[in-house]
């Protein structure tokens, strides 16, 4: 029996997908090293964002250059004080999304917080995409919408019934970051969609940590800098350059021969990952009322990917590029 030989094309589809995948996985390592930090040292959520913002954004510098000198003149993007403007607010929404979501994961846990941050998010942006882009959402869009409001409202009772009690504040920051990743997600397809990658994120990273510098310094967040030991910052430049930098090299790098349709589902892969290391390395038990919840967000976010990804162009670029 002869054996199927893939084609070059196929086998760079597969090695995209693959790298993809790697990202989300090493994504998905940030909330459980960030609880480790919460759990066992002073360092607190706004201060771990600006730190790990901090340590991310001279990497896509170098980056960004390098990008630059091996991009031919005539192919280079020319970033309009417009384009500049929607980077600037890619920031502040990357230094949002970092104080709620760091503070969802301190709360609660690393897995009930990144279901509901990043699975929520893309059936969000399915609904908003109507009063402001002018974008009618499908039936499809819509149950969505209504499984993935089912589904938290499971991953809530579920983590009642395993916490004894109900996390109301850290649910709402869960929320909060789900809205906030929404706003990131529209802001980068819609007004900053043409920037070369790099230049996105150093201009995001670097606006983020500028905007998180004061309200960490006003609130005394880096004199707890001082309080960590080797391991803790061990942690902290782990999260700053593994699944920060190094995530979103493989990210891009696996974009370049993925389908957007099929990178944006695979990128769902992280809610899953974390709860399953949360699980595995934290402890952190959904119970069967929970994983109900978290299976049923995770097909809503999928359904919704596909929906959204069929109403639009696959375009590669900036535009892709997820809250970190």
């Amino acid at each position: 029996m002869k054996s199927a030989h893939r084609t070059p094309a196929q086998i760079s589809v597969i090695k995209g997908a693959l790298l993809i995948a790697l990202a989300a996985a090493l994504w998905a390592t940030t909330g459980i090293a960030a609880k480790f930090l919460f759990t066992g040292s002073e360092l607190e959520p706004l201060t771990l964002g600006l730190v790990r913002l901090s340590i991310a954004f001279p990497c896509f510098f170098v980056l960004m250059l390098w990008e630059r000198r091996h991009t031919d003149t005539s192919q280079r993007a020319r970033i309009t004080p417009r384009i500049l403007l929607a980077l600037a607010a890619l920031g502040v929404f990357q230094a949002a999304y970092q104080g709620t979501y760091l503070v969802a994961v301190d709360l609660t846990g690393a897995g009930i917080a990144t279901l509901i941050a990043l699975c929520l998010s893309p059936v969000i942006v399915a609904i908003l995409a109507a009063p402001i882009l002018g974008e009618k959402p499908g039936l499809t869009t819509l149950i969505a919408l209504i499984a993935a409001i089912g589904g938290t409202a499971l991953l809530v009772v579920g983590d009642m019934n395993t916490t004894g009690n109900i996390r109301i504040a850290g649910i709402a920051m869960a929320l909060a970051a789900a809205f906030v990743y929404a706003g990131f997600t529209l802001t980068s397809r819609h007004a900053a969609s043409g920037a070369p990658v790099f230049a996105t994120a150093f201009v995001c990273f670097f606006t983020g940590a500028l905007a998180l510098l004061p309200i960490v310094a006003l609130s005394g967040g880096l004199a707890q800098l001082q309080s960590l030991d080797t391991v803790d910052w061990l942690l902290v430049v782990y999260i700053g350059l593994v699944p920060t930098c190094l995530g979103y090299l493989c990210f891009f790098a696996g974009m370049k021969n993925t389908p957007a349709t099929t990178s944006s589902i695979i990128v769902t892969l992280e809610p899953l990952f974390v709860a399953a290391l949360a699980w595995m390395i934290l402890g952190e038990n959904l119970g069967a009322i929970g994983v109900l919840g978290a299976v049923i967000l995770t097909i809503a976010v999928v359904v919704a990917s596909r929906s959204g990804a069929a109403r639009k162009p696959e375009i590669k670029g900036s535009e892709d590029a997820p809250a970190a």
